[in-house]
């Protein structure tokens, strides 16, 4: 991990299903957990480090938590691959200014977003 002073490099999240929510982000994303003990697991090498702790709520915008948002090469596979894996769509796919997006929740009850940039308009 390059730590930066005084920038962000490590993300908590609550989770309501701890081993669900790691059998969700292994199977959607290819992410490996570190367990600490049977309530905390660590990730790494996904562009900020971060783990999840087992809790009674979870982090949803609703709740006026911050949503954390992957980028997309192919917002459509991993839309697919997201629901396939378990994963809620909160918010159907949506044009805002310079890309595209939607929201999910995983099993632990977390909300997140995927975008990616508009795609080329064909000639």
């Amino acid at each position: 991990m390059d730590n930066q002073h005084e920038k962000l490099n490590y993300v908590e999240f609550g989770s309501m299903n701890l081993e669900a929510t790691k059998e969700f982000f292994t199977a959607a994303f290819g992410w490996r957990f570190t367990d600490y003990g049977p309530e905390y697991c660590a990730f790494d090498q996904q562009g900020l480090e971060g783990g999840f702790y087992a809790a009674n709520k979870a982090a949803t915008q609703a709740a006026g938590s911050a949503l954390l948002v992957f980028y997309s090469n192919d917002l459509e596979a991993t839309r697919s691959k997201v629901d396939s894996q378990g994963g809620e769509i909160s918010k159907e796919i949506f044009d805002f200014p310079g890309g595209r997006r939607f929201h999910f929740t995983e099993p632990g009850g977390n909300e997140f977003g995927v975008w990616s940039d508009m795609p080329a308009l064909n000639a």
